[in-house]
């Protein structure tokens, strides 16, 4: 059987505009195109890591399924 793996639904709250190219794409890298955007992306820890760095641009939380 596949192991369940944890997913988080990230979404973009504020625009990437006015800050660091580095930061417009890991936004862009999490596959948020537009304000108020979401995407469901597994709980790794290089998501983890991207997320981390744009905090500040989105909101997080866990899917349940």
């Amino acid at each position: 059987m596949a192991k369940e793996t944890a997913k988080l639904k990230v979404t973009l709250i504020k625009s990437a505009i006015g800050y660091n190219v580095q930061q417009k794409k890991t936004v862009e890298a999490l596959g948020l195109r537009k304000l108020n955007s979401s995407v469901v992306v597994t709980d790794t820890p290089v998501m983890r890591g991207m997320i981390n760095k744009v905090s500040h641009l989105l909101t997080v939380e866990p899917v349940s399924e």
